[in-house]
């Protein structure tokens, strides 16, 4: 009885997809002969095809339902993975071995590639603070992207101050900027936040583009030397490489302080402010200090981020700021699971190299990504590695 249920619902969103589509698939007029020409074989496969993937997507959540009810308690492979010494320690080694001689097997292409994806991983992470520890929906994330990139730029084009000079100027500005967008925002929870948030990304991304004697406009800022090594003249290839390094190293950070962050005083009052804001202040937890906190270290990384990406593309435009990277930004914490370092890092990876590797789809990118991001929604809503809430034991 229930088989017949779910066909006959399956025949009537068939139907139902029949009719929206009929005008668009089935009906051509042909100005030239002045005919109507009637499709019908393309309203068969899409009634074939509808109802068949509206059949199998019923029965794949049937079967998510069933197994979430029937491994509720226990620990998935995933959680064992991650929890367990036996399995990570040897899988935590051969990804440093691998991380440590990659440039060495592999093409600068290559290598320059992983190191914009170790970016988009800190980026993550540095976002994570925001929308995974605090609950903020930040849709102009991008601003403070943006904010260290023209920082190393324009301080290195005025006074010639190099990338290890700069790199904590752009950091502190980046949080100042942080800082100053929390304010206003205080009072904003939920789409009233990430319609503000995505207003103050949009606002950086006009002046940059229409203040020519600041940001010299669209064209941009050129010859932003990369990151220098003990005084010694490096090739191209050798900065890439250096870049690389310099990358692991700062994701090694980036992953100490945050984690160190989430088991601190403040990243339990982060929690807190996501799970219950109106609960977090009764228990005395100071909300103006708690959000403005989360706004500020979160816009540091991504400043730190902005000032290496002017250094390794010696060039940056208000181009490169769109709403488009706050959106991939957020997508690696929501694909990653909110919270967790493990997951962003993973979705970091598959979402930046993945269209790299799979140029030969570049066309349907877009369509592949939101049908990604639909299936993920609907069958693993908590990300692929969630974030699992520490329990004390009295």
């Amino acid at each position: 009885m229930k088989a017949a249920a779910e066909i006959k619902k399956s025949l009537i969103v068939s139907i139902w997809f029949m009719f929206l589509t009929f005008p668009l698939m089935v009906i051509r007029v042909n100005t030239i002969e002045k005919i109507v020409e009637w499709r019908w074989r393309n309203m068969f496969f899409i009634g074939i095809g509808s109802f068949l993937f509206s059949f199998v997507w019923r029965w794949l959540l049937e079967r998510n339902q069933k197994r979430a009810e029937a491994q509720k308690g226990a620990r998935s492979w995933g959680r064992l993975l991650l929890e367990e010494p036996k399995f990570y320690k040897p899988g935590l080694a051969a990804v440093a071995i691998f991380a440590l001689i990659f440039p060495f097997i592999f093409s600068s292409y290559q290598t320059n590639i992983m190191t914009t994806a170790l970016m988009y991983v800190m980026l993550g992470l540095g976002l994570n603070i925001v929308v995974g520890l605090a609950g903020l929906l930040d849709l102009g994330y991008v601003a403070f992207y943006a904010v260290g990139a023209y920082s190393y730029a324009l301080i290195n084009y005025h006074f010639g101050l190099g990338f290890w000079a700069v790199l904590p100027v752009g950091a502190l500005l980046a949080a100042f900027f942080g800082i100053l967008l929390g304010f206003p925002v205080l009072r904003l929870r939920g789409d009233y936040l990430a319609i503000v948030t995505l207003g103050f990304g949009e606002i950086i991304r006009l002046i940059l583009e229409n203040w020519n004697e600041f940001s010299f406009g669209p064209s941009g800022i050129a010859h932003i030397p990369r990151p220098g090594l003990l005084g010694m003249n490096l090739t191209l290839n050798e900065s890439i490489i250096y870049l690389y390094y310099l990358m692991i190293l700062f994701c090694l950070l980036t992953i100490f302080v945050i984690n160190r962050l989430q088991n601190s005083r403040i990243g339990r009052a982060w929690i807190a402010l996501r799970e219950d804001e109106v609960a977090c202040q009764a228990m005395g937890i100071d909300k103006t200090k708690t959000k403005l906190t989360a706004f500020a270290l979160g816009a540091t990384w991504a400043g730190v981020v902005g000032v290496i990406f002017a250094a390794k593309t010696t060039f940056v435009n208000p181009a490169s700021f769109t709403f488009l990277e706050s959106a991939m930004i957020l997508s690696i914490v929501v694909l990653g699971g909110m919270g967790s370092i493990v997951g962003v890092f993973i979705a970091a990876l598959i979402l930046i190299l993945s269209p790299e590797y799979l140029r030969a789809f570049s066309n349907y990118r877009m369509l592949l990504f939101g049908a990604v991001m639909v299936l993920m929604m609907v069958f693993r809503p908590q990300g692929l590695v969630p974030n699992v809430r520490r329990t004390y034991k009295l």
